[in-house]
Formats: structure tokens, C-alpha cells, sequence
């Protein structure tokens, strides 16, 4: 299974992301901003992320951009508590900064295990 990263600043998120993620069998590293999670990125790099895009500090555009340069590839899913844009702006937004997907927040777990698959899989 794989090592996913989850980056929000709401350890809400972060929890149930993990829950989902574990039961299914894949390893969990938490960060609550853009700065921890390209240092636990860099100590220990992950197979996929999962970034907030609206959160205080590097945001989640900044972040995705820092953990592509990296590891170019690196399937990432943007997530989004919803803001004054539409979906389809907030996932053009991500995708142009290398996001395989955006998902909308609250998540739910058959959403979230089927970006895992796609983004897993290419």
C-alpha cells in the first residue's frame, strides 16, 4: 500500500483522512501547514499527498508547486473547504499547479479511496 501525506491545518481533516486512509491499508503523514509538510516530505518522502489549497501560511498552491519540485510526478489530490470560487476555478487552479484532482470538503471515504486509485494508478 502506499505512504500518503495529508496536509490541512484542520486536524479534523487531517483525522478522518488518516482513519479512511489506514483502514484501507496505506501509511498516513500528517502536516498542519505548507512549511511541515515539505519538511516531512523531505525527511521522508511519500507516495501521494493530499494538500488543502486555502490555509494560513504557504498555502496549498505554494505547497503543491514546492512538493512537485521535489518530486516531479508526485500525485497529489487538492482538497477544499469551498471558497467565493467555483469548483471547476478551484480545480483548474490546482491542475494547472500539478494536482491530479480537487475534492471537495466535507470528504467522504468512497470519494477519497477513489482519488487514491486514480492517482495511484497515473
Amino acid at each position: 500500500m502506499a505512504r500518503i501525506l495529508v496536509v490541512d491545518d484542520a486536524a479534523i481533516t487531517r483525522t478522518m483522512l488518516r482513519d479512511i486512509l489506514e483502514k484501507a491499508g496505506h501509511t498516513v503523514a500528517e502536516a498542519a501547514d505548507g512549511d511541515a509538510a515539505v519538511a516531512a516530505f523531505r525527511e521522508s518522502p511519500a507516495d501521494m499527498a493530499f494538500v488543502d489549497i486555502f490555509m494560513p501560511g504557504k498555502e496549498g498552491l505554494a505547497t503543491i508547486k514546492e512538493l512537485l519540485e521535489m518530486r516531479p510526478g508526485l500525485p497529489i489530490v487538492a482538497m477544499s473547504a469551498g471558497s467565493t470560487f467555483t469548483d471547476t476555478e478551484t480545480l483548474g487552479w490546482a491542475r494547472s499547479y500539478g494536482a491530479k484532482c480537487a475534492l471537495a470538503k466535507p470528504l467522504q471515504a468512497k470519494t477519497v479511496l477513489e482519488a487514491v486509485a486514480q492517482a495511484l494508478v497515473g
